[in-house]
């Protein structure tokens, strides 16, 4: 990626892909921590991806931001305050 110019538009394609690849339910967000901060920091990084799955479903979103991860580390959902 050209970290100096990249934009969120050339992130989709490859988001796209993933998803018609696998589906939501295989994927999860995470990061390349450290190397990720070369191109951005996390919060870039992160706003970047909410942002190329904006078009996505709610169901798709809440997979890939923690619903994946959730189900396959066997994780308990957070007690409600």
């Amino acid at each position: 990626a050209d970290h100096a110019h990249g934009t969120v538009a050339d992130l989709v394609p490859y988001v796209d892909f993933a998803l018609e690849q696998f589906g939501a339910d295989r994927l999860m967000f995470g990061s390349d921590w450290p190397v990720c901060t070369l191109a951005a920091d996390y919060g870039l990084t992160l706003a970047a991806l909410q942002q190329a799955l904006a078009p996505r479903t709610e169901a798709e979103r809440q997979a890939i931001f923690g619903g994946t991860a959730a189900r396959v580390y066997r994780l308990a959902a957070p007690a409600a305050a």
